[in-house]
Parts: structure tokens; C-alpha cells; sequence
């Protein structure tokens, strides 16, 4: 070695879950190798990569908004305004599994799952008294559904109008992301086709009469949580949101008259480095999307607005006090990527719905990262790391590489709809679940610091069926109450557009009003549109 010669560095290989090689060390000659400088720019400037907002959590922190919701309204409303006295600033509304395949909570396949992973919702009434107390103005309020999404949508637009806002200024966010449905989680219920059809709806509706709404929030989590790797997560769901832009776009609307109002759900479990570049690379990806395929001139149209903090397929059911410690690692994550919004994932997720208790330890975490941590402090804390920046161009041409392959496959509808994504994603999950049980995937406390330690009693949330049987009651009452013969002309209404082809959003706002049921609504749909039948790929 001569003198100055830099020390010599170990060979051993290490590679991302990206797929990317990780030098043992990284100067400015490497940032320039992978691309340089030249889409980091400044906060608030295109390309964002930095963050959308000059100052952002100098001037406002990021929303929490803590993922809940069980059993019936009654008992999710006091759980809203318990996380909103203990500093929560948004909800996020989980609906349990009837609500989001369209079923009515007396219908027969919904025994045993009333209100069970989440709140039963079956007309506009249970809107009503699941936010009741809740200012609709200070607290935004997230949906999370997806084959139900229109109905959903229409039931918070019209019980937020009952109570006297004015929508065109309503704030909130719905998932609304059906394509991700079909490849991770399964509550679709429509053909493909169609179902994009009702995203364009909701879309094109909330930009005429609701335009400060999000009604599709591009769900890159639960595919990452199927089996999709980071890189591979954040490139499937811009091909997704491109597939929404397509259709809406093909109406007739503007990119610049809804591109603000999309927004992303992303997962931030694993390596701290390979998260931050990733939300850092789509960032710019996404503004370069919107910019130069699709010639968005507001700025706005092109933010990647995002919200994370979820990992559920990082947690453990062993050792599950780590999980806190994982837990404030994905809120730093989020915190150092420049997310807008926060939904940490509580240490008791994988066993159950997540307790008061457990629910206040993850906001206290959050809070801590602002009041304590110096998250808040300056921009992008990471930015001119020699690392941090020659991993975020390398995970962007990663994912400009995967969207060029999904392209050339005939796109993401196609492959979606013939379960080639699918099949895709399954295989990784079953090779990466193959390498946990091997070891030479390292989880700690699940193949290495294994202890024989008893491991902490977990409180369990309780399955009544006697609230599920109080739901079924309930949603008599409203049918026996309700003016039939006006539920029957929406209906009908809801089944005449279906078959134009015209925006349903209008017909479905008026069955909702007139407290037509979830299940009454998907009812007529599926009478029209048929069901989803999953392509089977071996």
C-alpha cells in the first residue's frame, strides 16, 4: 500500500433488497457515477427530491393518523376521540371485511366477520354516528377501502354535506386503489375493467365537486407487503397511478384539474438507507412522470404526496416488545424521507387490533421524533450524503427499468388482470420466506437472538357477536324507517348509469342519501358488471 492509498476494505458482498450492490464506501465520485446532482435540486423545486414543500416540517409537522377502527360506529367513535385527545391530527378508518367486498352486514357470507377487523358500515347512518363530535375541518379524515371505494366516498361527502360542510372545501383521502387490490389483498369485487371505470368516476367527481379531496391514494404498501421489493413497490404503483391518470385523462380532464389530488401509501420496513433513497428517487421519478410524459404544468400535479409508517410485514409475532423498537425506526424513516403523512404500525399488530395502550405508545413515538428527536428541525437531513444520493439514482433507474418492463409486458392492466403481477410478487414472497427459515435472511429474534424467554402476555382485542347482532338491528331499523319507494328509484337510477356508461358518482350520492345499504348498492353494480374471478398462474 502506498502512502494516502485509501485502507483496504473487506470483500464481503452485500447486496439490497433492490437488488443493488452496496459499496463498503462511497465518495462524491460515486453520486457522480449514478448520475450526479443533477435531479437533486432544492425543497419545494422541481424535482421535489428533496421534499415538495420549501420549509416542510420546519413549518408543519407531518399528520398523524393512526390506522383504527372495530367492531360498530359506536365503539369506533370513542376510539377516534380517544386518539384525538391523546394529539392524533387525522384518522385513518379501517372497515371490516363485509363492508370492503360490499356486504351488508345480515348478509350470510358476513357471519363471523361483523365488525371483526374493522368497523361495520352497512348506510349513511353509521357515517353519521361514527363521526359524530369529529371536526371534519380540523381532523382529515382517511378511508380505507377499496372495492367499495365510490360508496364509501359518496357516504362521507354526503354525511359531511348532512352536517352542514361545504364539500369543495372538505379535506380527506380515500385508498380507492382497486389494481393493488387485485394484486395483494383480495377485497375487490368487480371485473378489472370496471373497476378502474369507478376509480375515473370518483376521480373526475371530486374534481368537479369536491376538489380539495383525495380520492385514490396508490397503495404501493400492500403489494411491498406481498412480496414486491422496494424498488419493485414504488414502480408498480406509478404504473397503477399512470393507469388512473390514463383513464380519467380519456374523458376529457386535464392532467392539472386532478394529477394534485392523487396521493401514495407506501410501506417503510427494512434497511433504513434503501427506504430513504426510495421516497427520495420517487419523488423526483414521479415529478419527471408528471411533467414530461404527462405535461402537468402546476407543480402541485406534481408532488408525490405520500403517507407511511406501516410495516406490518416487518413486525414479529416473537420477542413483540422489539416491535416498538422496529416501530420508532419507521417513524424516523418517514420522518427523514419527507412524508406528509404518518401511520405507525403498533408493536401488537401481529397478533391483533392494536390496543388503546399500544396505539398510544406508536403516537407517543411520533411526537417524541418531533418534540424531542430534531426531525423537525431542517429539510432533509440525509441530503448531500455521498451514499444517500448515489443509492437514490440508483433506485430511480431501478424503478424506471421495472415501469419499462411492466410497459413492455402490454402494461399494468393486462398484467393485472392475467395475474402475471400476481404470480410475480407470490414467488418473491415465498423465496424471501424460504430465506428467513433458512437464516440467511436475518430477523432478529425470529432466526437470530432467539431467547426461551416466556414471551409478554398480549391483550387480545374481544370478538362480540352481540355487537355484530346490535349491527344487524340497526341496519333493520334504518330499511324499516327509510322511504322504500326512494331507495328503489335510486337504485334504479345506480343501474341505468351503470349500463350508459355515464359517471355513477351522482346516482350512487343519491342512493346513499336515501340510506341505501353497501350492500344494496354493490348488489345492483355486480348485477351489471359480473364479478372478479382470479387468474390462477403456477
Amino acid at each position: 500500500m502506498k502512502p494516502g492509498d485509501p485502507p483496504a476494505m473487506e470483500t464481503r458482498s452485500v447486496t439490497n433488497e433492490s437488488g443493488i450492490e452496496i459499496k463498503p464506501l462511497y465518495t462524491a465520485a460515486d453520486v457522480e457515477a449514478s448520475g450526479g446532482e443533477g435531479l437533486l435540486g432544492l425543497p419545494g423545486q422541481y424535482p421535489f427530491t428533496r421534499g415538495i414543500h420549501p420549509l416542510m416540517y420546519r413549518k408543519q409537522p407531518w399528520t398523524m393518523r393512526q390506522y383504527t377502527g372495530f367492531g360498530n360506529p359506536v365503539d369506533t367513535n370513542k376510539r377516534f376521540h380517544y386518539l384525538i385527545a391523546n394529539g392524533q391530527t387525522g384518522l385513518n378508518v379501517a372497515f371490516d371485511l363485509p363492508t370492503q367486498c360490499g356486504m351488508d352486514s345480515d348478509d350470510p357470507q358476513a357471519e363471523g366477520e361483523v365488525g371483526r377487523v374493522g368497523m361495520a358500515v352497512d348506510t349513511l347512518r353509521d357515517f353519521e354516528i361514527a363521526f359524530e363530535g369529529v371536526d371534519l375541518e380540523r381532523i382529515t379524515v382517511s378511508l380505507t377501502i377499496n372495492g367499495a371505494a365510490a360508496i364509501l366516498i359518496a357516504m362521507y361527502l354526503a354525511m359531511a354535506e348532512k352536517r352542514g360542510y361545504d364539500i369543495t372545501k372538505l379535506r380527506g383521502t380515500a385508498q380507492n386503489d382497486i389494481l393493488k387490490e387485485f394484486i395483494g389483498r383480495g377485497t375487490w369485487v368487480y371485473p378489472a375493467a370496471p373497476s378502474i371505470r369507478l376509480v375515473g368516476d370518483t376521480i373526475e367527481y371530486c374534481a368537479k365537486h369536491a376538489p380539495k379531496y383525495s380520492p385514490v391514494s396508490v397503495c404501493g404498501y400492500h403489494i411491498r407487503e406481498s412480496g414486491a421489493d422496494p424498488a419493485q413497490e414504488m414502480a408498480y404503483a406509478f404504473c397503477i397511478a399512470k393507469a388512473y391518470a390514463d383513464d380519467v385523462i380519456r374523458r376529457g380532464l386535464p392532467v392539472d384539474e386532478f394529477a394534485g389530488r392523487l396521493s401514495f401509501n407506501f410501506n417503510c420496513f427494512g434497511n433504513l438507507f434503501e427506504q430513504v433513497a426510495k421516497f427520495r428517487a420517487g419523488r423526483s421519478l414521479w415529478a419527471k412522470i408528471m411533467k414530461e410524459q404527462y405535461h402537468a404544468t402546476k407543480p402541485g400535479s406534481m408532488w408525490m404526496r405520500m403517507i407511511a409508517g406501516g410495516g406490518g410485514g416487518g413486525l414479529t409475532f416473537e420477542q413483540p416488545e422489539l416491535n416498538i423498537v422496529r416501530g420508532a425506526y419507521y417513524a424516523l424513516i418517514c420522518a427523514l424521507s419527507g412524508t406528509q403523512t404518518m401511520a405507525l404500525c403498533c408493536y401488537d399488530e401481529a397478533y391483533t387490533i392494536p390496543s388503546e395502550y399500544a396505539q398510544r405508545i406508536s403516537l407517543r413515538t411520533m411526537q417524541m421524533l418531533i418534540e424531542e428527536m430534531g426531525l423537525t428541525d431542517t429539510v432533509d437531513p440525509l441530503g448531500g450524503s455521498y451514499y444517500v444520493e448515489t443509492l437514490t439514482n440508483q433506485m430511480r433507474e431501478r424503478m424506471e427499468k421495472i415501469m419499462a418492463e411492466v410497459d413492455a409486458q402490454g402494461g399494468i392492466v393486462k398484467m393485472v388482470a392475467e395475474g402475471a403481477i400476481q404470480a410475480k410478487v407470490s414467488a418473491q414472497a415465498y423465496k424471501h420466506q424460504r430465506e428467513v427459515d433458512a437464516g440467511t435472511f436475518r430477523k432478529v429474534g425470529v432466526n437470530c437472538y432467539r431467547t426461551e424467554d416466556k414471551t409478554p402476555e398480549m391483550e387480545f382485542h374481544p370478538y362480540k357477536d352481540e355487537d355484530a347482532r346490535a349491527q344487524v338491528q340497526a341496519l333493520d331499523k334504518v330499511r324499516a324507517e327509510r322511504d322504500a319507494a326512494r331507495v328503489q328509484a335510486a337504485l334504479a337510477r345506480v343501474q341505468a348509469d351503470a349500463r350508459s356508461g355515464v359517471n355513477l358518482m351522482p346516482a350512487i350520492m343519491e342512493a346513499i342519501q336515501a340510506y341505501a345499504s353497501v350492500g344494496e348498492i354493490t348488489g345492483v353494480l355486480v348485477g351489471v358488471f359480473g364479478r372478479f374471478r382470479e387468474p390462477v398462474r403456477f
